[in-house]
C-alpha cells in the first residue's frame, strides 16, 4: 500500500478524534508530515491525545502503522485500552479491508483479551500493531510473530485480510477467506461508466449499487419463436425500448457476442427505441430444442435504464412484449410460465447465460415430458445444458405444456416463457404471440392482488382472462378472496391451477411461494378488441412508489393498470387518478387508466405509497402485456 493512500485512511480514521499524524521513514529516522503526498517508502504513524478524564488503564488515544501495512486505532474505555486493527491490502493497487476488528486490553493484566475487560481464550489469535499474538489463556501468548504482510484476527500473518479487496486494473479483487490470495471480483465495465476506484478497492460509477430492481444498466434480449409470417424484417421487426431515468444522457451499446450491433444516446427522461436483426435459429420453423451461441442481445448504458422487448414492434397479428430484468437480478432457480401446445404449434421456454461455464439444469413438470429433443435436452424434457455468456438455449414443445417446468443453474441466468401462437382458451381465435421474463423464484411470494384487463372500446367494462397459478414446492395449499372455482391442493412443485374465462377479480393467497400468471382472452372470446398475451402478477412485497415505463405509441389504445392500497394517493403522467374499484375486501383497488399515444411513449406513475402496475396495449387481434415494473428483492420462504 502506498504512503499516500495509507496517509488518507488513517487520516480519514482520526479526523473525528481531531488527531494529527506524524509519519516516519524506515529508511531514516527523518519525520515526514502526514499531509506530505509524496513520502516514500514504508512509514509508521503515531498520534496521541491528553489523557481522557475518568478512563483508567489509559493516558490517551494512540495510533500507529505497522511497517507491514496494517495499523491500529485506539479509542478509550472504562476498562482498558480498546484497539481496532483496520487494514489495507497490498497488491497490484491498493485496496480496502473487510473492516475493522476490535481486541481490548484489560488494564489489572499484561495480555489482551479478545473481549471486553477479559481474558482471551486460550488459541485465540489477535493482531496489534502488525504483530498475530496466539493468546494462552492465562493474560499473556503463547507466542508472537511479526507479519510481513497482513495481520488477521483469528488467522494471524496473512497476504490479505479475508474479504478486503483492491483493483488490478479495472478488476476488482477479493481476498479470499484463508488470506492466502486474491480471487476475481466485479469488472469494472467500462461500457457500464464503471472505473476501479483504487482507495475504495471497488467500482464507482452511476452504474454502482444500483439495487434490485428492474432498473438497471446491464441486460440481455432474446428474439423468441414467432409466427413464421410475422417474424421477418422489413415488414416486422424486433424492437428494444430503452427509457432513460436519469437527468444526464445514457449511453447505450448493444452487442451480439463480439460485435457491436448498434450504439445510441437517450437523452435524459426520454426513450429510444432500436430495432434489432432477428436471430432466425431462435425465431424461425418449430424446433427442434437448439442451443444458438451468441443468440441473445446485450444492452449497456452508462445510466440507468429501463428495457422492453417487442416481438415484433408493429401491431401486427401476433405479438407481445417483454419486461426485461437487469443482470444483477437475475436467479439461478425460476418456475416456467407457458400455454399448451397448440394445433401443432409449439410453446417454448427459452434461458440465456450471462458467465462463461453456466450449467443449467431442467426438471420438467408433469405435464411439460414431451419435448423436441435437441442440445442436450431430452425428449422427457430432462437435460443439463452448458451454456457460455450470450448463448440462449430455447427449449420446444412436442406436444403438452411446458407451464411448470423447473430450470435451475449454477450461476444466475434469465428465462423466457412463452408460445410461438396460441388461441386462450383454445377454442376461440385468433392465435397470438405469447412471452414474458420469468421472475427468479427468490422473488416470488405467498400472496398476489389479481386483476383482469379492461375491455376496449367498451372501457368500463372488464376483458375476461385465464390464470394459472404454479407451486414453486411440493404440498402447496391455496386460498381465494373471493373464493375461486378450483383446486386448493397442489401436490408437487411445478403443478399449477388453471382459472377459466374470468373478469373476477381477486386476491390469492398460499402457504408457500407461488408464481401467478395472466392470459389475455382472444378476441372471438366476446371481451372487446384483442387477441392472446400474458403478464406475470407482481407481488405487494415488490411493488414501489415510482414507476418509469413505456408504452408503444403505434397501438390502438394503451393502458396502465394500477394496483394500490386503499386511500394511496397516485398519478399517471402527473395526473390524478380518481376512478377505483375496489379488489373484495382485500384493502387494495384497481385503476384501469389509458395511456396518450402523444409524445414518444415514455410515462411515469407516482404515489405515496407502493404501488404495482401492469402495461398492455390492444389492436384488431393483437397485443402485448408486460409488468410496468417491480423491485426484485429476495423474499423469505
Amino acid at each position: 500500500m502506498t504512503m499516500d493512500l495509507r496517509t488518507r485512511l488513517v487520516s480519514a480514521a482520526l479526523a473525528p478524534l481531531g488527531l494529527a499524524l506524524l509519519f516516519t521513514g524506515c529508511g531514516d529516522d527523518s519525520t515526514t508530515s502526514a499531509t506530505d503526498a509524496s513520502t516514500g517508502g514504508t512509514g509508521s504513524a503515531s498520534a496521541t491525545t491528553s489523557g481522557t478524564s475518568g478512563t483508567s488503564g489509559t493516558s490517551g488515544t494512540s495510533v500507529s502503522t505497522s511497517g507491514s501495512g496494517s495499523g491500529t486505532m485506539g479509542s478509550t474505555s472504562a476498562s482498558g485500552t480498546t484497539t481496532t486493527s483496520e487494514t489495507t491490502s497490498g497488491g497490484p493497487t491498493s485496496g480496502t479491508s473487510g473492516g475493522p476488528t476490535t481486541t481490548t486490553t484489560d488494564s489489572s493484566t499484561s495480555g489482551t483479551s479478545g473481549t471486553t475487560g477479559g481474558v482471551c481464550e486460550e488459541g485465540t489469535v489477535i493482531c496489534e500493531d502488525g504483530v498475530a499474538k496466539v493468546c494462552d489463556g492465562m493474560g499473556g501468548y503463547s507466542s508472537e510473530e511479526a507479519c510481513n504482510d497482513e495481520c488477521a484476527p483469528g488467522l494471524g500473518c496473512v497476504l490479505c485480510v479475508p474479504g478486503s479487496s483492491q483493483c488490478n486494473g479495472e478488476q476488482v479483487e477479493v481476498c479470499n477467506d484463508q488470506g492466502d490470495g486474491w480471487a476475481p471480483g466485479e469488472t469494472c465495465d467500462g461500457i457500464q461508466g464503471l472505473m476501479c476506484d483504487e482507495q475504495l478497492g471497488a467500482c464507482v460509477g452511476a452504474c454502482a449499487n444500483l439495487g434490485l430492481s428492474y432498473v438497471g444498466c446491464d441486460y440481455y434480449a432474446s428474439v423468441t419463436l414467432q409466427y413464421d409470417l410475422y417474424n421477418t424484417a422489413p415488414k416486422d421487426v424486433f424492437a428494444v425500448a430503452v427509457a432513460n431515468t436519469a437527468d444526464q444522457i445514457a449511453s447505450v451499446t448493444i452487442t451480439r457476442g463480439a460485435n457491436v450491433v448498434a450504439m445510441q444516446d437517450v437523452p435524459a427522461n426520454s426513450v429510444k427505441v432500436i430495432t434489432l436483426p432477428w436471430v432466425n435459429e431462435l425465431t424461425k420453423g418449430n424446433g427442434p430444442s437448439a442451443k444458438v451461441v451468441d443468440g441473445a442481445y446485450r444492452i449497456r448504458s452508462t445510466n440507468p435504464v429501463t428495457v422492453y422487448q417487442f416481438n415484433p414492434l408493429a401491431s401486427t397479428t401476433t405479438n407481445d412484449a417483454s419486461l426485461l430484468l437487469p443482470v444483477n437480478t437475475w436467479g439461478m432457480d425460476y418456475l416456467t410460465a407457458s400455454w399448451g401446445h397448440w394445433n401443432s404449434i409449439p410453446a417454448f421456454y427459452a434461458v440465456v447465460a450471462s458467465q462463461d461455464g453456466t450449467t443449467v439444469n431442467l426438471s420438467p413438470s408433469a405435464t411439460g415430458k414431451s419435448i423436441k429433443a435437441g442440445a442436450g435436452v431430452n425428449a422427457d424434457g430432462t437435460g443439463q445444458v452448458m451454456l457460455d455468456e450470450g448463448d440462449v438455449l430455447q427449449v420446444i414443445t412436442n406436444s403438452g405444456d411446458i407451464t411448470g417446468t423447473i430450470v435451475s443453474a449454477d450461476k444466475p441466468v434469465e428465462v423466457f416463457g412463452g408460445h410461438k401462437c396460441t388461441n386462450v382458451p383454445f377454442d376461440k381465435s385468433a392465435c397470438d404471440h405469447l412471452e414474458e421474463a420469468m421472475f427468479p423464484i427468490d422473488t416470488l411470494a405467498k400472496e398476489y392482488i389479481v386483476v383482469p384487463p379492461v375491455q376496449v372500446p367498451n372501457n368500463n367494462l372488464d376483458k375476461a382472462q385465464m390464470v394459472r397459478v404454479v407451486a414453486s414446492q411440493d404440498n402447496t395449499t391455496l386460498t381465494f378472496d373471493p373464493d375461486q372455482p378450483v383446486n386448493k391442493v397442489l401436490a408437487k412443485a411445478g403443478d399449477f391451477v388453471e382459472l377459466a374465462m374470468t373478469t373476477a377479480a381477486f386476491k390469492v393467497s398460499s402457504d408457500k411461494k407461488i408464481l401467478v400468471a395472466q392470459y389475455m382472452v382472444g378476441q372471438s372470446a366476446g371481451f372487446g378488441t384483442s387477441d392472446p398475451a400474458m403478464v406475470l402478477a407482481v407481488p405487494a412485497e415488490q411493488y414501489r412508489t415510482d414507476y418509469l415505463f413505456f408504452a408503444a405509441t403505434n397501438w390502438v389504445a394503451n393502458f396502465v393498470d394500477i394496483i394500490a392500497p386503499a386511500g394511496a394517493t397516485v398519478t399517471v403522467d402527473g395526473a390524478n387518478v380518481n376512478a377505483w374499484t375496489p379488489v373484495g375486501a382485500t384493502g387494495f383497488s384497481v385503476a384501469h387508466v389509458q395511456l396518450s399515444n402523444a409524445g414518444n411513449g415514455n410515462h411515469t406513475v407516482n404515489a405515496n405509497q407502493k404501488v404495482g402496475i401492469s402495461v398492455y396495449g390492444v389492436q384488431s387481434a393483437g397485443s402485448y402485456w408486460f409488468p410496468g415494473g417491480l423491485d426484485l428483492d429476495v423474499l423469505p420462504q
